[in-house]
Order: C-alpha cells, then structure tokens, then sequence
C-alpha cells in the first residue's frame, strides 16, 4: 500500500513536471505573436477642420493650450499606433488644460459642452489605441467620431464670434438711429423755435 501511494505521488509529481514544460513552452510562443508591427495608417487623412475668424484666432490665442491643441488635432489623422498612442496622450493633456482655463470672452454653456464632448472623445480614442488587441473598426469609429467633435468645437467658436458681431451690429444700428432720431426732434424743435419767433 506505501509502495502504490509513493508511486502515485512520484507519477502525479512527474505529469506536473511535464504539464509547466508544455505550458512554458507555449507561453513563449504567445508573446512573439503579439509583437507584430502595426504599420497600418488611422484616421481621414481627407478631413478638414474649420478654419477659426480672425477674431476667433485674436480671442483664442489667450487660451493657453488650444495652439498645442490645435497643432497636435490637426496632425493625428493619418498616423500609425504608436504615433496616434503619443498623439492621443498629449491630446488628452491639452484638452484637460483647456477646459480648466477656458477664457471670459469665450466661456459659454455651447463652448465648455463641446469642449467636453472633445475630452471625451479624446480619451475614448486613446483608450481604445493602448489596448493590446487592435480592432481597427472600432479606432477607426473613435476617429471620426473625435473629428466631427473637434469640428463642432470650432463651428461653434467661430458661431460665437459671428453671433458677437451681429450683436454689435445691431447695439451700433440702435445708437445711429437714436442718434437721428434726437437730430430730427432737435430741427424739428429748432424749426418750432423760430416760427414762434416770428
């Protein structure tokens, strides 16, 4: 009985033994698969962001970080992995810097709401590009989803400057006609002057 017990142990021992050969042996094999090069190119190389007015441009340039911002958005498509993955990662960076310093004249419930559908978007993209399996679908979605983003982000600012001005067309439209109507009243009373003079 301790000869048949010792000798299940010394076989149950030596099937273990050999079970971690086999699985180290795969377990090597694993990692060389996944170090493949991803060289494929994400994003539209073909999409256009708006351009920013001139006011627009004069208002942002006293937003910190949007020149990086702006610069790094406007390069990413086109890109491979591990650019994008660089990329995103100083995206997400400028794009938290933006939406805690987002200046007087530009800070509108419109503005901060797109800015924070960009962050998203941003991050949502970045998440998916550091995962170590690649589904290309879905990085691609994130992609033109974070594009259409950034692009309502800069319709609406230049909408913003556009709406400023229409207002202080209409505010400088109000003070001329004001201004005639206190010229007319004033001949008008002049005029009544003089007749009673006479």
């Amino acid at each position: 009985m301790k000869l048949k017990f010792t000798l299940f142990i010394f076989i149950s021992a030596f099937l273990l033994l050999l079970n971690s050969c086999k699985n180290n042996s795969e377990e090597q094999l694993i990692p060389e698969e996944i170090i493949k090069p991803n060289n494929s190119i994400y994003g539209n190389v073909d999409f256009k962001f708006p351009e920013l007015s001139e006011n627009a441009k004069a208002e942002i340039s006293h937003w910190g970080a949007f020149g990086d911002f702006d610069a790094e958005v406007k390069t990413i498509n086109g890109n491979t992995i591990d650019e994008i993955k660089n990329k995103t990662k100083l995206l997400v960076s400028h794009i938290d810097s933006l939406t805690k310093k987002i200046p007087d004249t530009l800070y509108t419930s419109s503005i901060y709401s797109r800015v924070m559908v960009v962050k998203t978007r941003t991050s949502l993209l970045k998440q998916e590009v550091s995962k170590g399996h690649i589904d290309s679908i879905k990085i691609q979605e994130y992609f033109d989803e974070m594009n259409i983003s950034v692009k309502n982000l800069y319709s609406q600012i230049n909408e913003k400057f556009q709406k400023d001005a229409i207002d202080l067309q209409r505010i400088d439209n109000e003070k001329q006609e004001l201004e005639d109507q206190k010229r007319f009243l004033d001949s008008v009373y002049k005029a009544e002057l003089q007749d009673q003079k006479k």
